[in-house]
């Protein structure tokens, strides 16, 4: 099919600003959404119009519309003018820290945010893919009830049952997600509820961190963004509780981008995917500073509090069968040495700007 219209919500961020350049070369015509938000939520250093300004020069057509996704008739409407053949929505608020500061803006973002962009979806079209990026927050802290063993550099999963990572299949309710978590678990529900109710094919891809070269990390959000920005820059990074080695997986933006490109090529209705780079891509800080340090030569600068964050994992990493079985052309492509060399050559590039 030629002149196949993507709209994706959230395009100037790290996860949306991907997908726009993956499809446009797969020869989709794109339709970005975004309001800096993120600079609202952030100050200065969220700001996200360099990457939208990116798009414009690097996507041929690329059309950008500036609208807020909690504007609900400016939703309805441009859905219903756009009509898109497909759907990517990355837009939300995704600290699970600043949530607790903002709690209305933080909920209408991504709770009522999601709602809107479902409910234009569905008078549109009930045929169009919605692929929405959830968070593996919805699990809240209830990870942390895995039995775990203390290795030199990291926390391991001692019981068996875990050894691939998180399943879908983990509970999501009776834990502390943080607000941020649960406006998530708001989203995600309502998006399975639209698939299921109207026979809607979306899906929930339930991020474990999600990073690459063009995020705009923060403390509050961004973690290898972020901890790579701080030992160029010679900042104090802070590590937050459990000795510094609480374990994250990670995945490069180019991979998820791709298996959205395998979900929207056959859809399923309302399904839930753990989407991380599991086991093998899986490092805690400790070791996240040990790989920076090679790369860069710079020394890691760091304080530790040992107030760890309300909510957060000790240990978490996703189980990417369910993903793998559904669609077995999919696998992780970029291994965390990649990831990390990419990520830093982007910092020193935008510093050089």
């Amino acid at each position: 099919m030629k002149n196949r219209r993507l709209l994706v919500t959230g395009s100037a961020g790290l996860i949306g600003s991907e997908v726009c350049m993956y499809f446009a070369s797969k020869g989709w015509e794109i339709h970005g959404l975004d309001n800096n938000q993120r600079l609202v939520f952030f100050g200065p250093a969220g700001d996200t119009l360099w990457n939208r300004d990116r798009l414009a020069k690097a996507i041929p057509g690329y059309k950008h519309h500036e609208l807020d996704i909690r504007d609900r008739a400016a939703i309805l409407s441009l859905v219903n003018e756009v009509k898109p053949h497909a759907i990517v929505h990355t837009a939300a608020q995704p600290s699970h820290d600043r949530a607790a500061s903002i709690p209305f803006e933080d909920f209408d973002t991504n709770a009522v945010g999601t709602l809107n962009m479902l409910e234009a979806t569905r008078r549109y079209s009930v045929s169009v893919p919605f692929v929405h990026l959830s968070t593996n927050k919805v699990y809240g802290d209830a990870p942390n009830e895995i039995a775990l063993s203390e290795q030199e550099t990291r926390w391991e999963y001692a019981d068996a049952t875990y050894m691939n990572g998180i399943p879908e299949s983990f509970r999501i309710d009776q834990s502390k997600h943080s607000l941020f978590g649960a406006s998530k678990v708001a989203a995600d529900v309502m998006v399975q509820e639209y698939g299921r109710y109207f026979d809607m094919p979306t899906a929930c891809l339930r991020g474990g961190c999600l990073t690459g070269p063009n995020h705009s990390g923060v403390e509050l959000h961004g973690f290898l963004s972020y901890l790579i920005k701080c030992n160029l820059e010679g900042k104090q990074y802070t590590i937050f509780g459990y000795k510094g080695k609480q374990v994250r997986d990670n995945i490069h933006s180019a991979d998820v981008a791709a298996f959205i490109e395998a979900f929207i090529e056959a859809p399923r209705v309302a399904e839930v995917y753990n989407i991380g780079g599991g086991k093998d891509n899986s490092i805690s800080i400790l070791e996240a500073f040990a790989l920076i340090e090679r790369i860069s030569g710079k020394k890691m600068l760091y304080t530790y509090s040992d107030q760890s964050r309300i909510g957060d994992h000790i240990c978490y990493y996703s189980d990417l069968s369910k993903m793998k079985s559904h669609y077995s052309g999919w696998d992780i492509t970029k291994d965390l040495a990649t990831t990390f060399q990419e990520i830093y050559e982007a910092w020193l590039n935008r510093k050089a700007q």
